[in-house]
């Protein structure tokens, strides 16, 4: 795969239901690549994960919408606070000060750059920023968008509420209100 640059992403989108590819411009004259979910979709999405992010394991949780510099950015099933997502780092590491410095700023960039994306689609009054994994070893951060008295405002966030789930043409909303803004 090409190397991507930070004004590019290439965006695995998963629909149920679909097997068509379709390609367009967005925002800014990015060009992106949507692939719907196909077997080609399925297997590249496999081989370009990192092991603690990519297959069933992403499958039970997420939906991987884009491929940044040094992350990956995973659309975070439960969506009981709207446009959550994970950053995961795209080398399999525990801690953040495992990474190298370039790697690391590399990282923490893609985390700001899709928190200003966050902010530009729909317009939160504060994002939470979640770095847990006491028994998961990979590096990512959760970005959680938050409404002025919505659904836990002024607390924690829940790791999985459990709450609020999506039929695939939402997803892809959802996914396509941030990738424009990336």
């Amino acid at each position: 795969m090409q190397n991507i640059t930070p004004f590019e992403a290439q965006v695995y989108i998963e629909i149920e239901f679909a097997n068509m590819t379709h390609t367009g411009n967005v925002a800014n004259n990015r060009n992106v690549t949507l692939f719907v979910k196909d077997e080609v979709c399925r297997r590249q999405k496999k081989n370009l994960a990192p092991t603690a992010m990519g297959g069933e394991l992403l499958d039970a949780f997420g939906i991987a919408i884009a491929e940044l510099p040094a992350s990956k950015l995973v659309l975070f099933k439960e969506q009981s606070h709207r446009g959550r997502v994970i950053v995961a780092s795209k080398h399999h590491v525990s801690e953040i000060v495992d990474l190298p410095d370039e790697e690391r700023a590399a990282f923490l960039d893609d985390v700001n750059h899709v928190a200003k994306a966050l902010h530009e689609a729909f317009h939160p009054d504060k994002i939470n920023y979640g770095a847990y994994g006491d028994d998961g070893h990979h590096l990512h951060f959760h970005l959680c968008p938050k409404y002025r008295n919505g659904f836990e405002w002024k607390t924690v966030f829940a790791m999985n509420p459990d709450r609020v789930y999506l039929d695939a043409s939402q997803y892809r909303e959802l996914a396509q209100a941030i990738i424009q803004h990336l």
